[in-house]
Order: structure tokens, then sequence, then C-alpha cells
């Protein structure tokens, strides 16, 4: 995809597929460091099950998945920077990039998908610059819970609804409502593992159960906005109201609030699946 098809796409959708964006060897090192994190071998981690015996995969799987996981490895501080995706962050937000959330998602089979959103619900800029990358570490299949997306939701500026869903395929995270597009229609967004999703703040997006019997959806999520615009984010209550959030990842470029110094407030943690964990995969025959 050159730099003109990707804008266009931007533009038109509020969303775009890189294959390959990192290389086998990548994945493999991300996964490992994805065992890792889940052990409590590079920090703390709060809600992380006390239950660490067994194979990485059998410890990877106790959780649905882990936020912040950039302020305890530099494994994926390296890749919310790597080359390849900074110069696609170039091409659709500016020159200058700066990350304030990274989540490390595992998604075992029978583990639930969350439902329809938007970023920008959530994390706040002035500038509607919010973009996330999304790197599969596996593929990503209609089966074990890909993105879908509803295609040009981006374009209308706005930020639905969102309200308590009771739906048991999906975590606890408030719904988006009162959209315009079908509830079960969007476009599902299948990608093999080390190709990534980058896609709009304003995208109403989703994902569905990982309905396999085994098997991860392992994903690696960055979100990104220029550097230009301040951050009103107080992620999600855990920290007190501010009008620019300082702890930041610059990415690219140069940092027009640098004078301000960075912060170190957040926490990595454990997403809660509560409210989801009566759903389970089907028999498969």
């Amino acid at each position: 995809m050159t730099p003109a098809e990707m804008r266009a796409a931007w533009a038109r959708d509020g969303f775009f597929v890189v294959p390959d964006l990192l290389t086998p060897a990548e994945v493999a090192a991300l996964k490992a460091e994805a065992a890792a994190i889940c052990r409590g071998e590079r920090g703390a981690v709060d809600g992380l099950p006390e239950d660490r015996a067994g194979t990485d995969d059998e410890v990877t799987a106790r959780c649905l998945a882990i936020h912040f996981p950039h302020k305890i490895s530099a494994a994926v501080r390296r890749a919310a920077a790597h080359p390849r995706v900074v110069q696609v962050l170039r091409e659709i937000i500016g020159p200058n990039v700066k990350a304030m959330q990274t989540m490390l998602f595992v998604k075992h089979a029978g583990k639930p998908g969350q439902a329809w959103h938007q970023d920008e619900n959530f994390i706040p800029t002035r500038d509607r610059s919010l973009a996330a990358a999304w790197i599969a570490l596996d593929d990503a299949t209609v089966e074990n819970g890909c993105l879908w997306a509803h295609p040009g939701s981006h374009r209308a500026g706005v930020l639905w609804p969102d309200a308590a869903h009771g739906d048991a395929r999906f975590d606890p995270v408030k719904e988006a409502r009162a959209f315009p597009y079908e509830r079960e229609g969007g476009t599902a967004l299948p990608v093999r593992a080390g190709g990534a999703v980058f896609f709009h703040g304003y995208l109403l997006h989703r994902s569905l159960p990982n309905i396999t019997t085994h098997g991860f959806r392992r994903a690696l999520v960055t979100h990104y906005m220029s550097a230009e615009s301040l951050l009103p984010w107080d992620m999600g209550g855990r920290i007190a109201p501010t009008k620019d959030m300082r702890d930041v990842l610059p990415v690219c470029g140069e940092d027009p609030y640098a004078h301000k110094g960075l912060a170190d407030l957040a926490v990595p943690y454990v997403r809660v699946e509560s409210g989801a964990t009566a759903w389970r995969a089907p028999a498969m025959t």
C-alpha cells in the first residue's frame, strides 16, 4: 500500500490493513514477552492471577488483556515505536506523534470480545487525531475473534452514546448505542500474524469471542495522537482530571510540550472480564 493509498483509505474508511508489518522473528519475540509479562517477570501488574505455574501458554491463557504493558516492558516500548509503525503514523497523523496507551490482548479460546465502541470515547484528544495500531501476534480470524468495523463511521465526527450491554459475548466495557448501522453488521478484518490494522479513533469497531476450542488471538495495540494536541485524559477516572496528561511515550518528531516534562502515572493492570465469563465456546463438531 502506497502512502497515497493509506491516506485515501484513512479518509474514506477510517482504517486499513498493512500485511507483514513485523517479521516472524519479531512476532515470536513479542509472544515470548507476553508470557513473561503474564508470569510477572517484567514487573507488577494489578490483577495478575496468582497461579503462574505451567507452560507459557497455560500462564498466558489466564489473562484476557493487560493494559499499559509498555510501562514494564522495553520490548513493548520498542514495538510501539517500531520504524515501520512510525512510517505509517507519519502518513495518518503527521510528523510529530506520541503514544499514551498500550494493550496486550491475549484472548485464549473461550474468551469474550469487546462490543461496539469508539476509542475516542475513552481517550479524548482535542484535535481528533487518535489512531490505533492493532498488530496481530497470531492469525486473527473470524472464528478466533478478529476485529470488525463499520467502514466510514468515523466521518460523521460523532461520538455515539454508550451504555452497559448485558451481552455475554463481550467483556463489561460499555457498548456504543444509537448509531445508524446494524448492530450485527460491519466488515470483518482478518489479518495474518505480523500484519496490522490501523484505525481512526472515531471508527466504530468491535471483536467477537474466540469460539475456537484451543489457541490464542494475541494482539498488541497502541494508541497514538498528534504531539501538538493536549491530552485531557484521566485514564477512565484512574487519575485526577487534567488538561494535559503527560504520561506519554514520544514516538517520532518533536514534542511541543517537552518543557512540561513527562509523568509516570499509569499502572499496568489486567482487564476485567466479569460479566462475560459465563460465555463459553460452543462444542465444535
